[in-house]
């Protein structure tokens, strides 16, 4: 048998034995979660620095704007994917989480100009702010008011339905579209070929009245509509065209001047007969409605310089009738045209303010008549113009 002392040396042992594994599996723990917390605090610094690039500006550089189109009921996730796709930031996972951490709510759909150049936070404020709106093809109507010119129902189209103000123009310029309009309306429409000079080779032939636009609808459709009405209007006036010796194109032509001349029926038959009177004499028609046409913009006086400008519509330099119409004229205006009030006046101003039309037969009553109702008007303006800038100055002085 063991002596007593043996078993006390040997159960020492044993301790020592397990005290150093208690030691050793100790420092192996703390070592292991050491090198656990280290590679924590790597993975995170490496991680922030990356969500940190992540959120930079995709090329600092770069301020040229891209156009972005954010669809109807686009989830964050799908509106991160379509930014970097477009190249505005560099990862949509990341871009997405910062979506949330922000407690962003929906954003909304849109046109959106943004930039490579802008950081996350950027391109979310442009976001809230909201883009320019899509615009949804829907069915509706479109009014063509008295009066219009192409290029003003161009814009009325391109506000209110998904053809654009260039594509229904270069439509309406179109040799197919005059072809297939003349082979489908060949009294109407048969000669205008072969007149020369046009500005817009349709222009008055786009009747004034309410149309009917359907969702897809092309820019041919809805100008054949417009034209069909303005074939319908002359297939009613082509008895009276016995009337005058115009072709009904001139007709057009001298209604679409009628039209912007006066307002009232009785003033544009009495304003049909001075430009009758002056045809009849060879006397330039001297309208200032078609010097607006030429110059494609409206103020209430020409200048001499606008006199000068140089093109067939300049009725102060030509002789008779422009090539064509100035815009879409009324019924009242086309009937004014066929049946005129025939007087001995040749001569004819309008009071601004009233719209009242005054007439007179010499150019020394005409003269009399624009200085009592233009240029005294003028001279009214500048005299209250200066009462008001003297009561100004006599306040500040207070």
């Amino acid at each position: 048998m063991r002596s007593r002392n043996q078993l006390k040396q040997q159960a020492q042992k044993v301790e020592e034995a397990r005290m150093k594994e208690r030691l050793w599996t100790t420092r192996i723990v703390r070592i292991i979660m050491l090198i656990s917390l280290l590679t924590v605090l790597i993975v995170s610094m490496l991680g922030y620095r990356y969500v940190k690039t992540a959120l930079k500006p995709v090329d600092p550089s770069n301020h040229q704007e891209v156009e972005v189109t954010i669809p109807f009921d686009s989830s964050k996730r799908s509106i991160a994917e379509l930014l970097e796709d477009a190249g505005i930031i560099r990862n949509a996972d990341i871009f997405h989480l910062f979506l949330r951490t922000q407690g962003t709510r929906g954003l909304q759909a849109g046109h959106y100009q943004l930039s490579p150049s802008m950081n996350a936070q950027q391109v979310l404020e442009r976001l809230e702010e909201g883009g320019e709106p899509i615009f949804v093809d829907a069915d509706t109507t479109l009014t063509v008011v008295e009066g219009a010119t192409v290029e003003q129902i161009a814009e009325l189209v391109d506000e209110n339905t998904a053809i654009s103000k260039e594509e229904f123009i270069q439509t309406v310029q179109s040799k197919e579209t005059m072809n297939r309009l003349v082979a489908k309306f060949p009294t109407l429409l048969q000669d205008l070929t072969e007149i020369e000079g046009l500005k817009y080779s349709l222009e008055g032939y786009l009747y004034p009245a309410t149309y009917d636009y359907f969702a897809g609808m092309s820019a041919y459709e809805l100008i054949e509509q417009m034209v069909e009405s303005a074939n319908l209007t002359y297939q009613q006036l082509v008895e009276d065209l016995y009337n005058t010796e115009l072709t009904y194109h001139q007709i057009l032509t001298l209604a679409s001047i009628i039209e912007r001349e006066a307002i009232t029926a009785e003033d544009r038959k009495l304003v049909s007969g001075v430009f009758y009177n002056r045809m009849a004499i060879e006397m330039p028609l001297q309208s200032d409605i078609t010097i607006l046409y030429v110059l494609g913009e409206h103020k209430e006086f020409v200048t001499y310089d606008d006199l000068e400008v140089d093109s067939p519509y300049n009725t102060y330099q030509h002789i008779g009738l422009p090539p064509g119409p100035m815009n879409s004229p009324s019924y009242s205006a086309i009937t004014a045209a066929i049946y005129p009030t025939y007087s001995d006046y040749y001569y004819f101003v309008a009071d601004i303010d009233t719209q009242e039309v005054y007439f007179s037969q010499t150019q020394e009553e005409h003269d009399l008549l624009v200085e009592q109702y233009v240029n005294n008007r003028d001279t009214q303006e500048e005299t209250t113009d200066e009462s008001l800038e003297s009561e100004d100055t006599q306040e500040n002085q207070q």
